[in-house]
């Protein structure tokens, strides 16, 4: 099996039984090795007291982008520590992207790293995920090692 449908495969049964981000109306645009593009439209009922975009939102959708990536490879990885800097506010029916891109992986560790944007381009947020595989895999495949 390719890489790349390795990671199609594992996507699609993640994808299946995610209801957090299907339910916020993310879409997964891009999907490969370590990689990962998630995109969601901040609606009403995300935003804040301030009339922007609450950052638990756009967290969220960084989170889901990281986790699309590091379980690209059919095997299963949790995260292990986050952060995120917010930069810029996410605005009402603006659609976000979030680009996640694996820094590291070594061992049983990964470093991936997303950066949120918004329509024009500016940068909304920049979040460090930190993953960790554990026993199990996202479908049935022999692994080699």
């Amino acid at each position: 099996m390719t890489p790349q449908l390795r990671a199609e495969k594992s996507a699609a049964a993640m994808w299946t039984i995610d209801t957090a981000s299907q339910s916020l109306g993310m879409r997964i645009d891009h999907i490969s090795p370590g990689e990962a593009d998630l995109s969601m439209e901040i609606t009403p009922v995300m935003l804040n007291g301030h009339g922007i975009a609450n950052g638990g939102y756009i967290f969220t959708l960084a989170d889901s982008a990281f986790a699309f990536a590091c379980n690209s490879y059919n095997q299963l990885a949790v995260a292990q520590q986050n952060q995120i800097s917010y930069l810029a506010p996410g605005k009402s029916g603006e659609r976000l992207l979030a680009t996640a891109r694996e820094q590291s992986k070594t061992g049983r560790s990964g470093v991936y790293d997303v950066t949120v944007t918004g329509e024009d381009g500016r940068i909304i947020a920049l979040f460090r995920g930190l993953s960790r595989t554990i026993k199990g895999q996202h479908f049935e495949e022999e692994m080699t090692p």
